[in-house]
């Protein structure tokens, strides 16, 4: 006989419906419902979160941004176990980017009509206050038009005990420098047993939550983000996802969430990956139960272009990036690329309307 997945609860599927709110006994219930209807109810969902200013233009708009990842270095001394991109001062691929090779990396986004640049690092031990509040400078003068989405909670921690400062002080010299919003790297699970598992010397869970509370007090919005499929366990993603909401509710910054699996090549951290129908399946309850996320964004760099069309019937409303450089997943053994043009190629086969948008998710064209 075969086995079938249980029906719904009545009384779950009608809060839902209804736009109430979940708790994580709802959220258990979600996740083992038959995957087609749990992507019927987060896309109920995205659209009783439609934003106004998308509605009256024909079909239902799906963003999407121009932008590019910039690692300025690649080395790290906290030696993450699923991180397949970090280099230690001994490893002879370390680097610093120069400011003519940001220059030059800027100039190319800027020549595509690139609207931002995701700037990420690892936790280098000898950069100091100077040299990044110079990097943001220069990038603030030289290309204003170009919105500066940089450095992960963890970077912020690394930097508060680097430079001896307090941490509300560091956010705030960043931004005057020129930092213009944060994203949500660094989040995997919000849950301290993992974080130590899998990242034992980066920020816990509560030092991640204290930058994104500090960011918003100060007016940077900022992201929120996933990464499951390792080692963690279903009540471990539902508390990451409660402690992400709760934040939300508190300081309302993040402008959108994005989760993806852990991607395992070339990584130290062995443990039993997920799929493509993993992927659906916590990324649409994920809509459902962020009910204060306005904005939840398709990861079609992790799981292929395909998979991040069909995530637009399971609760995203935003395709991602352009992204012309990406080197931190690409490490881990997934190379997707695509051109604007098939972005919105994508976007239209799945039935919507594609528009570009800034970091706030304003709209573009």
């Amino acid at each position: 006989m075969v086995a079938t997945a249980p029906l719904l609860n009545e009384s779950v599927a009608e809060k839902v419906i209804s736009g109430a709110r979940i708790d994580q006994d709802d959220a258990r219930e979600l996740y083992h419902a038959p995957l087609n209807e749990l992507g019927e109810l987060a896309n109920i969902r995205r659209n009783l979160k439609k934003a106004a200013a998308y509605r009256g233009r024909g079909n239902e708009v799906v963003t999407y941004i121009i932008d590019r990842n910039i690692n300025y270095t690649n080395v790290c001394n906290v030696y993450c176990k699923f991180c397949a991109f970090y280099r230690t001062e001994k490893d002879d691929d370390h680097y610093v980017l120069s400011q003519e090779q940001l220059d030059q990396k800027m100039e190319e986004l800027s020549a595509i009509d690139g609207v931002q640049i995701l700037l990420q690092g690892g936790h280098h031990p000898k950069l100091g206050l100077d040299w990044y509040l110079n990097m943001l400078g220069h990038m603030r003068e030289k290309f204003p038009h170009i919105n500066i989405h940089g450095f992960s909670p963890p970077e912020f921690n690394h930097f508060a005990e680097v430079f001896k400062m307090p941490m509300r002080e560091v956010i705030s010299k960043f931004k005057e420098a020129g930092l213009g919003s944060i994203p949500g790297g660094g989040g995997e699970i919000l849950v301290d047993r993992v974080r130590q598992r899998i990242s034992p010397l980066k920020c816990m869970s509560d030092q991640w939550l204290e930058v994104m509370a500090i960011a918003h007090d100060l007016g940077l919005n900022s992201s929120a983000t996933m990464m499951f499929g390792h080692v963690e366990t279903l009540d471990d993603r539902l508390e990451h996802l409660q402690r992400l909401r709760d934040q939300q509710d508190a300081s309302g910054g993040f402008t959108a969430f994005i989760c993806w699996t852990f991607q395992p090549e070339h990584t130290k951290l062995k443990a039993q990956t997920v799929g493509s129908a993993e992927y659906l399946r916590m990324q649409a309850l994920s809509r459902i139960f962020l009910d204060n996320f306005d904005n939840v964004q398709s990861s079609w760099v992790t799981q292929g272009p395909k998979i991040g069309q069909i995530a637009l019937k399971y609760g995203a409303n935003d395709f991602g990036s352009v992204m012309m450089e990406e080197n931190v997943v690409s490490s881990a053994g997934t190379s997707f690329r695509l051109q604007k043009e098939e972005i919105e190629a994508l976007i239209r086969g799945a039935g919507y309307e594609p528009h570009r948008r800034n970091n706030w998710y304003q709209l573009l064209n």
